[in-house]
């Protein structure tokens, strides 16, 4: 077995990193080998070793091939800002052509099961009319979508799952993140989801007190992947 997603969420701060590391720790509990990407990530720490960003340590953590920070997050940028933007700021060209490369080299490895994660939502920005959906599909990889359960998901997955058909790639799967637990008529609300979003649900992650990969990856079922 070896396989790859593209990982997406429907908005930024749905969980893309918490439903990544998870779905990650799941595939070691089950013995399988596994490699993650963060293509580019703002927002990050200054520290002695460099940029470093909170994220991509959390994919880095549940990676059990070798890969060095800067293989799995090539392009960091400080400041908590849309990664265009960072870019533009720093004076980098942000384009599909220069994450391609440092990705596939993760691809390459062979991992059992490998996760690139993406930044925000599926049509954010690069440099000129790059956008990150666009790595993904010079990739060829399937998606999984993490959908942030709160107020207005609905519409923000099926227009995600949308642009995800319209782009010619498969969404293998998605994920409900219960970001509001007190979402009025949530059971009706992830009924509509599963009803309408054409791929299996993996998994329902509740409000956790206590975050881990660990306690995520408990909500998750790696073999209803397409």
């Amino acid at each position: 077995m070896s396989t790859a997603y593209f990982i997406t969420g429907t908005d930024t701060d749905v969980g893309k990193t918490t439903v990544a590391a998870g779905l990650l720790h799941a595939a070691r509990s089950a013995g399988l080998s596994t490699a993650a990407g963060k293509p580019v990530a703002s927002g990050c720490e200054v520290t002695p070793k460099g940029l470093r960003n909170s994220d991509a340590l959390a994919l880095l953590a549940e990676c059990s091939l070798p890969l060095t920070y800067q293989q799995v997050n090539p392009v960091a940028f400080e400041p908590a800002i849309a990664p265009h933007l960072a870019a533009r700021e720093a004076g980098v060209a942000l384009t599909v052509q220069s994450l391609l490369g440092p990705m596939r080299e993760i691809l390459a490895m062979h991992a059992d099961f490998t996760l690139i994660e993406g930044a925000g939502g599926w049509r954010v920005p690069l440099a000129d009319q790059d956008n990150l959906s666009d790595l993904a599909i010079a990739l060829k990889l399937p998606v999984i979508l993490v959908v942030g359960v709160r107020l207005g998901c609905i519409s923000h997955a099926l227009l995600t799952a949308e642009a995800i058909a319209r782009d010619g790639l498969q969404l293998a799967g998605w994920v409900a993140n219960i970001i509001d637990p007190k979402t009025s008529r949530l059971e009706e609300n992830l009924a509509t989801l599963a009803e309408r979003i054409p791929a299996p649900c993996l998994g329902r992650v509740p409000k956790l007190k206590a975050l881990s990969a660990e306690a995520v990856a408990d909500h998750l079922q790696l073999d209803l992947l397409d």
